[in-house]
């Protein structure tokens, strides 16, 4: 059914990288989860009412929150998709972050609210009233309920849409909230006892840590997150696939939004090769990289030697005193000059994050001593750094 939808309302769906038609996408889930939601809200308030069951009131307030959630996402489809202006030269993808962001806020404070009313109602305890009606209607508000999951699920994954993945998340909390519900009823029913005070403290943690969750995952990107590992290794594999380029080092990606990515990286070339015919294969690689993965790359030459055997053998010896130092450190952006009567070496060591700067200048200055214990004349400038990944 789903794929059915997407096919009547969202044209050329396949070209998700596409800014209309990733607004199409997040117009079909916010407009099918807003009204969806704003139903449940109704009946279960009814319900609520009338079985006077805190569980069932919470949980139809807390559709009522999804729709505002729904609503949010509605707006962030349209507002994403402007396209750049002088205020805004990258975009307006990142509203999607924003969005999901005050949605997380949404849903822990109706995990809050949830919590308080629950312990009100332990204090003073009211009688709840079973109706097989009850049940069903809460039965099929779960099986609308997973159809919207679903949907935000299928249509979240396909354009990397943040708050549609938060209203993922959230789907599933409402479906945990009322199966909880459900069978809370059946046990004051047949057990004549009630849970459903203790059911509903339960439910406001989940709902609570759920959205603190989404907040995390959101400010990710917002705060500026390490490259993912697959991206990474696909840019690389990308550029170094190419006759010329020896060697990358220092990949850095900036995301602006879920389609709107840029990237810079350094590509070693050999250091006698022609400077113009380098220039065009570096500028075809970037035209490539964009057109297969729509990132802007921009990508900085590294000049390296190819034919002095002095060279190797240096950038050999750096690399075995560096591990012998530090197994897990590497060594890249290696370059060196020979003149008669010194030997410079440049390169950098990327070192894991948790090292302090007084560690990062200790192994600096320890990996300087064993080089001149290999030669005098070898002087150093090393660059010690963290990865991006």
């Amino acid at each position: 059914m789903n794929k059915l939808l997407i096919k009547l309302f969202v044209k050329d769906y396949k070209n998700t990288d596409d800014a209309s038609v990733r607004s199409a996408y997040g117009m079909l889930a916010s407009v099918s989860g807003l009204t969806v939601n704003i139903l449940l809200f109704t009946g279960k308030l009814f319900i609520g009412l009338l079985s006077k069951s805190i569980a069932v009131l919470a949980d139809s307030f807390n559709n009522l929150s999804d729709a505002g959630s729904f609503l949010i996402t509605l707006l962030a489809s349209k507002l994403s998709k402007k396209p750049a202006d002088k205020e805004h030269p990258f975009g307006h993808e990142r509203i999607e972050y924003v969005a999901a962001l005050f949605m997380s806020f949404i849903i822990m404070n109706a995990g809050i609210s949830l919590f308080v009313d629950s312990i009100k109602r332990i204090t003073q305890p009211e009688p709840i009233i079973f109706e097989w009606a009850f049940v069903i209607a809460l039965i099929v508000s779960m099986l609308l309920k997973a159809w919207v999951m679903l949907l935000n699920r299928d249509i979240g994954i396909r354009i990397n849409s943040y708050p549609l993945k938060a209203a993922f998340r959230d789907s599933a909390n409402d479906l945990v909230a009322t199966s909880v519900t459900v069978i809370s009823m059946l046990i004051a029913k047949y057990f004549n006892f009630s849970i459903d005070s203790y059911a509903g403290i339960g439910l406001s943690v989940f709902v609570f840590l759920s959205g603190l969750k989404i907040a995390k995952d959101t400010l990710m990107p917002l705060l500026g997150s390490a490259t993912d590992k697959k991206l990474y290794d696909k840019i690389t594999g990308k550029v170094e696939s190419y006759d010329g380029i020896i060697g990358t080092h220092d990949l850095i990606v900036h995301s602006y939004g879920p389609s709107n990515i840029m990237a810079t990286i350094h590509a070693q070339v050999p250091n006698d090769g022609d400077m113009q015919k380098m220039h065009d294969i570096i500028d075809g690689i970037e035209k490539d990289v964009y057109r297969e993965t729509g990132i802007h790359l921009v990508i900085h030459m590294d000049p390296q030697e190819v034919h002095d055997k002095r060279f190797f053998k240096y950038k050999s010896v750096v690399k075995g005193i560096v591990k012998k130092l530090d197994p897990d450190a590497a060594v890249h952006g290696f370059n060196a000059k020979f003149d008669k009567n010194e030997i410079n070496l440049v390169f950098d060591v990327t070192v894991a994050h948790s090292y302090t700067q007084e560690e990062e200048e200790t192994l600096s200055e320890n990996i300087k001593k064993e080089l001149a214990k290999t030669n005098p004349q070898v002087k150093c400038d090393i660059t010690v750094e963290h990865g991006f990944i």
